[in-house]
């Protein structure tokens, strides 16, 4: 998918959904088809996963650290989920921003609420990812294997909870099929990048077209004369 970097102010792309409903896995397949989004990497107080590496998937960081840069305003957002605590590092945002890199922020309803009320919300798009059915949402919780039974089933009683905030987003998608949902997803970030509130060299644009009609008139009037 191409960008035109010049054109439309950068996006803050919000993907909320329960656990397992594939919000992280969409996130990664966008990203690979296009290099000019960044991934809004979140600082957490939890032990790391298997597999998972510092700085790529999370900060991880003790509950210390992590209080001590609420304290000191360094966080976007915060809030706390199972029993740790999960936030958004403002300094990197503001340099992606300035760069001109639309990021996308993998975060639970608590983090897009935040996110939708800081000062930077006139940059944000946020998306919530459903589950085909409740059972496909069990299912997919168990196929990844990264949680204990007892997490499991906590996880699958918060999502009723967590799909109840679905009315706070811009756009739904339904994750039946990946590469559906990220098609959906593309449409989405190609339409926002094309609303006329964005393009911020839409008036050097249209004046430039207008320069190039008072061109064409003139050469039209010499001809004629």
């Amino acid at each position: 998918m191409e960008k035109d970097t010049k054109r439309h102010a950068p996006l803050l792309l919000i993907l909320s959904s329960p656990s397992g409903a594939g919000k992280s896995s969409l996130a990664r397949e966008v990203m690979s088809r296009d290099p000019e989004i960044q991934f809004s990497v979140s600082a957490t107080t939890r032990p790391p996963r298997p597999g998972e590496v510092e700085g790529k998937h999370y900060y991880f960081m003790s509950r210390e650290q992590f209080e001590e840069k609420i304290e000191n305003g360094e966080m976007l957002e915060y809030a706390e989920v199972f029993g740790n605590l999960y936030g958004t590092p403002l300094a990197p945002v503001e340099k992606s921003l300035a760069d001109g890199r639309d990021i996308i922020f993998d975060v639970d309803w608590q983090g897009g609420d935040q996110i939708r009320e800081c000062a930077l919300k006139k940059h944000v798009v946020s998306v919530f990812v459903l589950p085909p059915s409740i059972s496909e949402l069990h299912q997919r919780l168990r196929t990844r294997a990264q949680d204990s039974d007892e997490v499991i089933e906590r996880r699958m009683r918060q999502s009723r909870q967590e799909i109840s905030h679905w009315k706070n987003y811009d756009y739904l998608l339904i994750n039946r099929d990946i590469n559906r949902a990220c098609k959906e997803f593309e449409s989405i970030i190609c339409a926002e990048r094309m609303k006329r509130k964005r393009w911020t060299m839409a008036s050097q644009f249209v004046d430039k077209l207008n320069d190039e009609f008072e061109e064409l008139w003139h050469e039209r009037d010499i001809s004629a004369g």
